[in-house]
């Protein structure tokens, strides 16, 4: 008795399970992703139902849109968050593969970049809140230490930017040749440095005021002008050029 009766409850949860998973493709019309974005535009959808639209399918347990919100869940409900994962840790994840990894990771790079094209486009820069709106998607998701420099014509408008060198944690070095040469190709008539700060402190060290210095009086003889130096950390940032140090 004992046996039919672990048996009749082993039938009971199996047929359970599967009545509460329903496929998207049994979902009533407007709730599908794809079809609600044909019918109502891609703002109508939510941030998990645009994602299961990039990872394409769920598992025989979740649909698309569920493993999205898992992944959602465990990322603090943040896209930021997401971005800042990399494939191995996207793959943690019960049913996101590298081939879904790296769409999401694709679809949230292809959102930094047009950001960065949309500021880019405007006639000149400023200020260094400006400045900052345009670099800041470079650092948002990183958490070792990048150099970027941005080269600008005679009207202050930014024609190019370039990763000088990418360090660890605490540090990266910098090669003012390297710099200068690409000015010059670029036939750059001012620059603006940008560097982060993982660790969170915006204040700048001893090294980056001489580095400023430095990449400062060698552009001078070429006669380029160092505008500013940010340094950049989440949504804040420190300038040379507002703090009087340029």
């Amino acid at each position: 008795m004992a046996f039919f009766i672990f048996i009749s409850c082993r039938y009971v949860i199996r047929n359970t399970i599967k009545m509460t998973y329903v496929s998207i493709k049994n979902w009533a019309v407007n709730d599908r992703p794809r079809e609600k974005l044909l019918a109502n535009g891609v703002k109508s959808l939510s941030d998990a139902e645009l994602l299961a639209l990039l990872i394409g399918s769920g598992t025989k347990e979740v649909s698309a849109v569920e493993l999205s919100r898992t992944l959602l869940r465990e990322s603090g409900n943040s896209l930021a968050e997401i971005g800042k994962k990399s494939i191995a840790e996207l793959m943690k994840i019960k049913g996101i593969g590298q081939a879904k990894a790296i769409s999401i990771q694709a679809a949230l790079e292809l959102g930094v970049r047009r950001k960065m094209t949309e500021i880019s486009a405007k006639t000149t820069v400023s200020s260094s809140r400006e400045v900052f709106e345009f670099i800041h998607p470079v650092f948002s998701d990183i958490t070792h230490e990048e150099f970027w420099v941005l080269f600008l014509n005679r009207s202050n408008r930014i024609t190019d930017k370039y990763k000088l060198s990418q360090g660890g944690i605490s540090g990266t070095v910098i090669d003012v040749r390297l710099l200068l040469k690409k000015a010059l190709e670029l036939l750059a008539s001012s620059l603006i440095l940008c560097h982060n700060h993982p660790s969170g402190n915006l204040h700048p060290s001893d090294n980056d005021k001489k580095i400023t210095d430095k990449i400062r009086l060698a552009a001078q003889h070429m006669d380029i002008k160092l505008l500013d130096h940010l340094i950049v950390f989440d949504n804040s940032y420190f300038s040379f050029s507002d703090e009087g140090l340029l």
